[in-house]
């Protein structure tokens, strides 16, 4: 599926993943691992084979017979011994067969697609009949008080602002992508993650090295003056931070969860085919349209 428009430059998402696996700073990937394998355990279903787009580690679970890492890089993979199946590709266009999945996990790469909706529709179409898609990814919430501080001193020392945080999506539409990709039974939900910091550059270190600093193809590749950045961390200070000095960053990580269709899933009931009337139900009198209630 080709997309001509470029959003996030790969090679340096590549970069920043591959930077990711030497840092110390993965504590949010390992929450969402930890939180889908929650959610897979209430699931009563077992999958045979799952493809891990993402993960940073071995993806272990009782649901899973076989699974196969995949990502852009062998150095983001999980060591060989551990998995033997492992999969390089560009995540633009995922090399999947048609129904060849039962079960596919992503671990906070979606928020990097040049094209998320051709990608749900990629995932779709590699899943089994009733197959499982479980995704996280960072929601609209992510480090706005990076961005509105970063925005603030940018306006204020070069009378204009340039890209530097990604677009992220909210759940409304995430959910509005699920169903256009043909999604069934799609679950959205997301959590507040508040992380405490010293300063704003302590937390820009973290980004740094959870690998997720800027990739936008027409991120700024100039030099920043210390002016930005010095202005940027006065004004997160003045305006976020907490009785005992120290800054807040929020993460919000989205879970979408969603199915393959199959004649076998529950089917919304076609209007007018109810055998009880809701005004019964609710012991009050039924109005059509156009009528009056009597006072």
């Amino acid at each position: 599926m080709k997309n001509d428009m470029h959003i996030f430059d790969l090679n340096a998402v590549r970069r920043n993943r591959e930077r990711a696996m030497r840092g110390d700073a993965n504590f949010l990937h390992d929450w969402c691992l930890d939180n889908v394998k929650e959610r897979l355990a209430v699931i009563k279903r077992e999958f045979d084979t799952a493809l891990i787009s993402g993960a940073r580690d071995s993806f272990n679970h009782e649901k899973i017979g076989h699974t196969i890492h995949l990502d852009l890089s062998q150095k983001t993979l999980p060591a060989q011994n551990a998995h033997p199946a492992h999969l390089i590709c560009d995540e633009e266009t995922l090399p999947l067969r048609m129904n060849s999945a039962d079960a596919l996990i992503d671990i906070l790469s979606l928020h990097t697609k040049n094209d998320l909706p051709g990608t749900l529709i990629q995932i779709n179409r590699a899943l089994k009949p009733d197959g499982l898609f479980v995704g996280t990814l960072f929601g609209g919430e992510t480090l706005f008080e990076l961005r509105k501080s970063l925005t603030h001193a940018e306006m204020q020392c070069r009378n204009g602002a340039r890209p530097r945080v990604y677009p992220f999506v909210d759940k409304q539409q995430m959910g509005a992508l699920m169903q256009r990709a043909g999604f069934a039974l799609p679950v959205i939900d997301s959590e507040l993650i508040t992380v405490s910091y010293s300063d704003m550059f302590s937390l820009m270190r973290d980004v740094r090295h959870m690998g997720e600093a800027s990739a936008l193809h027409d991120r700024t590749k100039s030099f920043t003056g210390r002016d930005i950045f010095m202005t940027a961390a006065e004004y997160y200070h003045n305006t976020f931070a907490e009785t005992d000095g120290r800054i807040p960053a929020t993460f919000e990580i989205i879970f979408v969860l969603g199915w393959s269709p199959h004649e076998s899933q529950q089917q919304p009931l076609k209007p007018g085919s109810a055998e009880v009337r809701l005004a019964d139900l609710l012991n009050t009198t039924e109005i059509t349209t156009g009528e009056k209630a009597k006072p």
